[in-house]
This record gives C-alpha cells, sequence and structure tokens, in this order.
C-alpha cells in the first residue's frame, strides 16, 4: 500500500493557500541560471518537435521533463527540476509539445492530456544519441498525464533504460479536472486556458479552415463544452466522453512495469479529490501516491535554491 506520508506540510507564511502557491512561483520565481540547447526533432508527418537539452557529455542518465497545459520549457518548474538533476549530473531534456515552443506547429494536429505518441517520438530519438543506463519521467500537471499514461500503455514494451515516471500535480482523471475548473473561485484558472487555447485554436483554423466551428466559442459556459466542441473532435476523438475515458491516465497506470509516484497536494485548486489514484495506490506496489497537505498546483515552494519537489523527485529516483 504505497500511500506516503508526506514531508512537505507547510508552504511558505506568505503564501496563504492553496491559490497563492499556485500563484505566486508562477509569477515570482525565476530560474535563470543557465541556457537551452535547442534541437528541432522533425516528425514522419510533416511537424516537429522543438527539443531543449541541458548536455553532460559524462553522465549515462538522463531525465525528461514534460510540461503543463499551454505550458512549455521555460516555465519556473521545468527550469528548477532540470537545474536540480543537472546539478546532481544528469542529462536533462525538456520537450515542448507541438506548439507550445514559439512557433505555431505545421499540421492540423494540436497536443492533449491523452497524447503519448508524441513523447514516444522524442524517447526514441533520445535514446538514439547515447547509451544511457538510466532514463526517469518527470511530469507536470498534463504532461504529468502524458508520462503516467505513457509508461501504462508501454507496458512491457518500455525500452529497458526507462526506470521510473514521476508525476506533480496531474489530473489523473480528466473529467474530474474538467469538473474542478467549475469550482468557485477558479474563475481565474479556466479563464485563462480558455483565453489561450482559443487564440491557438484560431490560429490552427487560419491554418486549416473548417478544422473548427469558432461561433461555438461564444456558448461556452462548462469546460466539458469546450471540451465536447474542440479539445475531444481537434484531438480525433468523437466526444468529451469518449476524449475522457481515452485521455484519463488512471486507466492506464496499472500496466505500467516501472514504479511510479504521483504527488497531488490536498489544496491543489484546480484538483478534485478524483483526480488523485488514492485506490491505485492501494492496490498496486508500484504505484506511490503522496498527497501533501500544501503546495497548490506545482508550487510546492520551501526555502533555498532547491524546492521540496525538486529534492523528493532526487530521492525517488536515487
Amino acid at each position: 500500500m504505497p500511500l506516503i506520508a508526506s514531508s512537505y506540510v507547510k508552504a511558505p507564511f506568505y503564501q496563504i493557500n492553496g491559490h497563492w502557491q499556485t500563484i505566486w512561483p508562477a509569477l515570482f520565481r525565476k530560474v535563470s541560471t543557465f541556457n537551452w540547447s535547442r534541437e528541432r526533432l522533425e516528425l514522419a508527418d510533416g511537424d516537429f518537435l522543438d527539443l531543449d537539452w541541458l548536455p553532460a557529455s559524462d553522465s549515462r542518465r538522463l531525465v525528461v521533463l514534460s510540461h503543463g497545459l499551454e505550458g512549455n520549457s521555460d516555465r519556473h518548474y521545468v527550469r528548477g527540476m532540470a537545474r536540480a538533476f543537472r546539478q546532481n549530473n544528469w542529462e536533462v531534456l525538456a520537450w515542448n509539445c507541438r506548439s507550445c515552443s514559439g512557433e505555431l506547429n505545421r499540421t492540423a494536429r494540436l497536443y492533449h492530456h491523452g497524447d503519448v505518441e508524441d513523447i514516444d517520438y522524442v524517447l526514441e530519438h533520445a535514446l538514439r544519441q547515447k547509451d544511457y543506463e538510466s532514463v526517469v519521467l518527470i511530469g507536470f500537471s498534463m504532461g504529468g498525464a502524458i508520462t503516467l499514461k505513457y509508461l501504462g500503455v508501454q507496458g512491457n514494451r518500455l525500452a529497458e533504460p526507462i526506470r521510473a515516471g514521476i508525476a506533480f500535480s496531474t489530473p489523473c482523471d480528466l473529467r474530474a479536472g474538467a469538473e474542478a475548473l467549475e469550482l468557485p473561485g477558479n474563475s481565474f484558472y479556466k479563464n485563462r486556458f480558455f483565453r489561450k487555447l482559443k487564440a491557438k485554436l484560431l490560429a490552427k483554423e487560419q491554418q486549416f479552415p473548417g478544422l473548427i466551428d469558432p461561433s461555438l466559442f461564444d456558448q461556452v459556459e462548462q469546460w466539458a463544452q469546450f471540451d465536447e466542441w474542440f479539445s475531444a473532435p481537434v484531438a480525433g476523438y468523437r466526444s468529451a466522453n469518449e476524449f475522457y475515458e481515452q485521455s484519463s491516465c488512471v486507466n492506464f497506470m496499472a500496466n505500467s512495469k516501472v514504479p511510479l509516484l504521483v504527488v497531488n497536494a490536498q489544496n491543489d485548486p484546480i484538483l478534485l479529490p478524483a483526480c488523485t489514484p488514492v485506490d491505485l495506490g492501494q492496490k498496486y506496489s508500484h504505484i506511490y501516491v503522496e498527497t501533501p497537505r500544501a503546495g497548490g498546483h506545482v508550487g510546492f515552494q520551501s526555502p533555498g535554491e532547491l524546492i521540496w519537489s525538486e529534492q523528493r523527485a532526487l530521492d525517488f529516483v536515487n
């Protein structure tokens, strides 16, 4: 029963609740002590993925970082984790989902919580570059969902060097994640995601007329409608229900053949309890579930350069 009593019990005093523990790091935490080395990975379908590396010529250990919804490799949580692992002599690869690296991608396809094809391309490419002896996958929010689903889908087919997966602040049940955005007090997050995704989808409509019906944007009241009219069809699903079923990593994690660590704060404002797979942690010996009382959404700040989530990830893999 790998349900872990968390060592993260208190956020900085000025981060008075889950909202502040989420928003403060996003606004004020800066990690600027390194520059990425960017590589463009051309894909067979004519699209591309931008990969950002922190090389370590003397290391055969690689950590692969996956960002959250409408994030990228320069988000504070990605850069902080990258710095922490590089300082511990890991090579780092942070990949940007299609359309998230600062340049709109070429195809009609975007990305979503259940899209595991692109991370597979990334890992196949990375494993061709060096004879790594250990590879660890770490994802944040949506990136955590991609990481956990990928490891479950791969099962026994997983490349031998991949040793573990770690996910912070992850909506393991995507339907519950959509419902969380409707909670009182969450309009800030809902409106922010809506604005960003609407702008991107309108840009896609310019590239591919007829891809979406822009008139439906004005009718969106609940996030489930956004998923029904936009997320699901653009991702190739017939409905939001099918999208939720096929994209929720909770439906795949049991098949992983490597250890998984899921860390979701109890005061995360945009995760409902159903987003955290406590029952899987109780049932499967390879699924570790940790639910700190505090931390917000991808927050987990603590004194010093290395924040708690970064030390927690290092402890888990070491």
